[in-house]
């Protein structure tokens, strides 16, 4: 059972944000609320000890202090800094967090470069009333991050210490 926690929600809420940010360009607070409520109460089942997770949380805090002084700046939307944050809680102090922030800035340039490119292009004139894509082709707003954090979420998950101790679980 606490394995099926750790395989199932947050690979399903990075895909939600994903698809949430790409159709509405929002991401929605209960997104990040489930991931930390979740982790508060899994990881402590998993015997995580309790200066791991103190640590868990410091890195989702340390995360959340950089987003929102982003987000103040105007650099990123405020789903997409609580969406890092909750993120990070899953990820802690390890190579798994440097992870999942490059590959999710790396991820996200891509993205934003693809997106700019499209909205120069005659396709984003003809498909600006496609409610898939007229986030995509609207120059007045802004890029879907959570594409790129989505993706990340689940790239760098694989390596994190929660599905690790699934894993081993599981082969055990």
């Amino acid at each position: 059972m606490l394995e099926a926690l750790i395989f199932v929600v947050f690979p399903f809420c990075m895909l939600f944000a994903a698809i949430s940010d790409a159709l509405s360009m929002t991401i929605a607070n209960r997104v990040s609320l489930v991931l930390v409520a979740t982790f508060v109460v899994v990881a402590p089942l998993t015997g995580m000890a309790l200066s791991e997770f103190g640590l868990h949380l410091a890195a989702g805090a340390a995360v959340l202090v950089v987003t929102f002084g982003l987000f103040a700046l105007g650099g990123m939307g405020g789903g997409d800094a609580k969406l890092l944050a909750a993120t990070s809680v899953w990820m802690g102090f390890n190579i798994s967090l440097v992870e999942y922030l490059v590959t999710s800035s790396i991820l996200g340039g891509l993205l934003t470069m693809a997106i700019l490119v499209y909205r120069r292009s005659p396709l984003a004139i003809v498909t600006r009333q496609n409610p898939v894509l007229r986030n995509f082709a609207n120059e007045a707003v802004g890029i879907p991050y959570g594409i790129a954090l989505g993706l990340g979420g689940l790239v760098a998950y694989t390596g994190s210490p929660l599905m690790v101790w699934a894993l081993q679980r599981l082969s055990a």
